[in-house]
């Protein structure tokens, strides 16, 4: 490689094609259909609000202070590896000009994160606050210089610290971020100079801290490292990913609930099925997971219909993924020596989903009664997730 340009026109290649083979998986036509209903649903919810939204609501107020919150979580992607300690050390006085794409990365790549709840606020900024379309603009190229600002600031506040006290670094700029967005917003050109002062004055005293400073390699290699494993667990959940093993957790607070199985041989699969359910976090979260966002939908999207969809989709995608997480285990048990029959955990783990998914039904109802909701059909969700985790289990294999 001729120079740091290649090194990081490389990996970057190697990072996207790795992003593509994963999400595809991820972005199916089942979750499409389910984020349209669910953004319709969401839509038709908020435009509904907005008609009787009261004149006193703090919109301004509140799009600062999200939108600023969001502008502060701004972790750099670097795509620094292990062997870069090694091998990086003779070009590391030229290290900036690997890290500027980096960072132009970084705002490019996250700047939807803070753009889309913007865009979400104009129907409210408009109608509750009465902001006009010009000051929407302006404030639109605040939010992108912002970003620009909280991309920089903390990546130099991590190389200057090695990531330490990085949660205080990001309140401060979080409120300064907030305070200039409101400033902005109440048009006070008084307040938005003196508001340039902490955010240029900040902005160089970390970067001037970094003259003389080796980069610290094992922060940002771990910090990558944990980026992408991040990643990776998420798309495991719709696929198998190599690069991972789910953690376990023995959870005792939780052991009672084995006394439940009667102690007899032809129960020792049910009894290890359950017991790799319980302690296996990628499993029994992504279940806690499902079911919270379905006692949600039931509790929040007002159409019945769309509510439907949505649960009914969330009880195929539990019944799927955890009937396909216990039962596609190829490496060797030591229950493969016990004399039972080979059927006995597939049954044991479609049992297990039936259990699970009855318990889903029954907090997806105690969801609908505590909102109270007066549409009579929804008390029909908890059939559909029993109905639908039952075709799921015939119909796949």
């Amino acid at each position: 490689m001729n120079n740091l340009h290649d090194v990081w026109r490389i990996r970057f290649l190697h990072y996207i094609n790795e992003l593509q083979k994963y999400m595809k998986y991820v972005f199916t036509g089942h979750l499409a259909i389910v984020f349209v209903f669910v953004l319709g649903a969401g839509g038709y919810q908020y435009s509904e609000w907005l008609k009787t939204a009261p004149e006193d609501f703090p919109a301004t107020w509140l799009v600062a202070v999200v939108i600023g919150i969001l502008l502060a979580f701004s972790l750099p992607t670097t795509l620094i590896r292990e062997p870069d300690q090694v091998y990086l050390l003779p070009l590391e006085s030229k290290l900036m000009s690997y890290m500027r794409k980096a960072l132009s990365w970084t705002f490019w790549s996250q700047l939807f994160i803070v753009v889309l709840p913007f865009v979400v606020a104009i129907p409210l900024l408009r109608q509750v606050s009465d902001v006009p379309p010009l000051l929407l603009g302006v404030l639109f190229i605040a939010i992108l210089l912002l970003k620009w600002w909280n991309v920089h600031v903390e990546f130099a506040f991590r190389w200057a610290n090695r990531g330490q006290g990085i949660w205080g670094d990001r309140f401060l700029r979080a409120l300064i971020s907030s305070a200039v967005l409101a400033a902005v917003f109440h048009t006070n050109p008084i307040y938005i100079v003196l508001l340039l002062i902490p955010v240029i004055f900040y902005f160089m005293a970390w970067n001037r801290q970094l003259n003389g400073q080796p980069f610290p390699y094992e922060h940002f290699v771990k910090m990558e490292q944990n980026r992408m494993l991040r990643f990776y667990r998420f798309a495991n959940y719709f696929t198998d990913v190599p690069h991972i093993r789910g953690s376990i957790h023995r959870r005792p607070w939780m052991d009672w609930l084995y006394r439940m199985i009667p102690f007899q041989q032809e129960n020792g699969q049910n009894y290890l099925v359950f017991r790799t359910f319980v302690r296996t976090d990628d499993t029994f979260y992504l279940w806690l997971r499902l079911t919270g966002l379905s006692a949600l939908g039931a509790a929040f999207i007002g159409i019945p219909v769309v509510v439907m969809i949505f649960v009914g989709a969330l009880a195929f995608a539990s019944a799927i993924q955890i009937k396909q997480a216990l039962s596609s285990s190829s490496e060797f048990r030591m229950d493969m020596l016990f004399p039972l029959a080979k059927s006995a955990r597939k049954k044991s783990v479609e049992k297990l989903v039936r259990v699970v998914q009855v318990l889903q039904a029954i907090i997806v109802l105690i969801a609908v009664i505590m909102a109270g909701m007066e549409q009579g059909i929804l008390f029909v969700l908890p059939l559909i997730i029993v109905v639908v985790s039952e075709i799921t289990l015939r119909m796949s294999k």
